[in-house]
């Protein structure tokens, strides 16, 4: 038998009514499988597409069921081929049946960051209340798509030809000049440096002031990728509760005086996942302890563009001394434009180029300049302000969804994102959605510490579906049984 066709394995019977959710019966079929030696190594599994037709299952299932054999050792997963039987080096000489495996937990964890990044990439928006992004209908392809073609018959030579400047487009750093003004941060052009997504440009700053072993203020809850590009940069987090106004003043100070870390990275506008804004005499408090105890802080405002200008941010009140700003484009023109920036005083900034350059050589010069022309023309303010006015609607009819449902929300619903209380643990609700084809964001994911609890995020664009939250309801009082 080959590698590649004994891949394709029967399919195998399911059971929905079983107490294992669907992704860890999968992920224990084809661990038998593996451990048979009917899947050899270098036997390249199904993509998750369809392995979730072969089976019946969802994408979001096996992407859970794969997780799970990564995190065994017995996969391997390759960039841009999927996902391998890995070489192991000791066989059992009998490999227990399928109904003599071991259960290592009868409720193990769904996803984590990066599974989550995985399942977002399969995901069908109709069905993905957790999703990070906004859904395809809501964008506005028809000004992505002019864009594109305006530029391509305007640009000159070196714009299609060359690499492009370090620091980024310049009509795209003039531009963000005047943006930043819109929210009280003065920035000159040249203390602009543009990146692949706002994600590249928190990743480049981790690089340029932070060593391994590094102790990093973060916000609790916070972003799930985030933790995890921090953790695996070999940094010590350290979470402050994060609360409507802003982080815990008491838990910080002590963990400062305590720790003496380098750096907070924060949210202060429509904090991902509470939807918070920072107010301003918390701002000043963070700001004071900022500058008694030698503290950059990291500004992420990726959703600067979902909130008003008038919010308030640690970099308009620092004016970038003690202040770095992140923010992109990604999130409100499309997932397909890698656009973001970095706003630093000088200093920094010509640590962050030296950087960029000897890690990306420069960001792409057309997909700079796209944003520059949607920026100059007006066109992102008009989308945005289209947006707003939709999310406005669907956070009404989610808030009724919600109270229909039995849930609540645990904090104000604002921006893209709402945190709901689902009054039972979402860890384990969460592979039961799963198993019904609905992608939901756990709270453990937002958790530093990993802690499980009763919250989850939901996206207010992708969470509008009555069937939705029926099927939550009935979940959640399988669960409390």
């Amino acid at each position: 038998m080959s590698a590649s066709s004994s891949a394709n394995v029967a399919p195998v019977a399911l059971s929905r009514n079983a107490s294992q959710p669907l992704a860890q019966q999968l992920a224990q079929r084809f661990a038998a499988r593996i451990q048979q030696r009917l899947l050899l190594p270098g036997a390249r599994l199904p993509s998750v597409r369809d392995c979730a037709r072969h089976h019946g299952v969802s994408p979001y299932t096996v992407v859970a069921a794969y997780d799970q054999l990564l995190a065994q050792g017995l996969l391997e997963a390759r960039k841009k081929r999927g996902f391998f039987v890995r070489e192991t080096r000791v066989v059992p000489t009998r490999a227990p049946a399928v109904a003599e495996m071991p259960t290592a937990s009868p409720l193990p964890p769904p996803v984590d960051a990066s599974a989550l990044i995985r399942g977002m990439f399969q995901a069908d928006a109709r069905r993905s209340p957790g999703l990070g992004t906004l859904p395809a209908e809501w964008l506005d392809l028809g000004l992505l798509q002019s864009t594109l073609r305006r530029l391509a018959a305007n640009a000159d030579d070196a714009l299609l030809s060359g690499y492009g400047e370090p620091l980024g487009d310049e009509r795209l750093r003039r531009a963000l000049s005047r943006r930043l003004l819109d929210i009280a941060v003065q920035a000159a052009p040249d203390q602009i440096m543009s990146t692949v997504g706002a994600t590249h440009g928190l990743d480049l700053i981790t690089r340029a002031f932070l060593e391994p072993g590094d102790a990093v203020l973060v916000d609790d809850p916070g972003w799930a990728i985030e933790y995890a590009r921090l953790s695996q940069a070999g940094m010590r987090l350290l979470p402050v509760p994060r609360g409507a106004q802003g982080p815990d003043m008491a838990v910080m100070r002590r963990l400062i005086e305590e720790h003496r870390p380098r750096m907070y990275v924060t949210v202060s506008v429509l904090h991902n996942p509470t939807g918070a804004t920072l107010d301003l005499a918390h701002a000043h408090q963070v700001l004071q302890l900022a500058h008694e105890h030698d503290l950059l802080i990291v500004e992420d405002d990726t959703y600067a563009l979902f909130a008003p200008n008038h919010a308030p941010r640690l970099a308009a009140l620092d004016q970038l001394r003690r202040t770095i700003y992140v923010s992109g484009f990604s999130k409100m023109l499309s997932p397909a434009w890698r656009v973001g920036f970095v706003a630093a005083s000088p200093d920094r900034m010509a640590r962050l180029t030296e950087l960029k350059l000897l890690a990306s050589l420069t960001t792409s010069p057309l997909m700079d300049r796209a944003v520059a022309l949607c920026l100059e023309q007006g066109l992102l303010r008009k989308h945005a302000e289209r947006i707003s006015a939709r999310l406005v609607a669907a956070r009404q009819r989610c808030v009724r969804l919600v109270e229909d449902a039995g849930c609540r929300f645990a904090a104000t619903p604002a921006g893209l994102f709402g945190w709901v209380d689902a009054g039972v643990d979402t860890e384990r609700l969460a592979p039961v959605m799963m198993d019904q084809g609905w992608l939901i964001a756990p709270g453990i994911l937002f958790s530093p510490t990993r802690t499980p609890g009763t919250l989850m995020r939901i996206n207010f664009a992708t969470s509008q579906d009555p069937k939705f939250w029926q099927a939550m309801a009935r979940a959640r009082e399988a669960l409390k049984r």
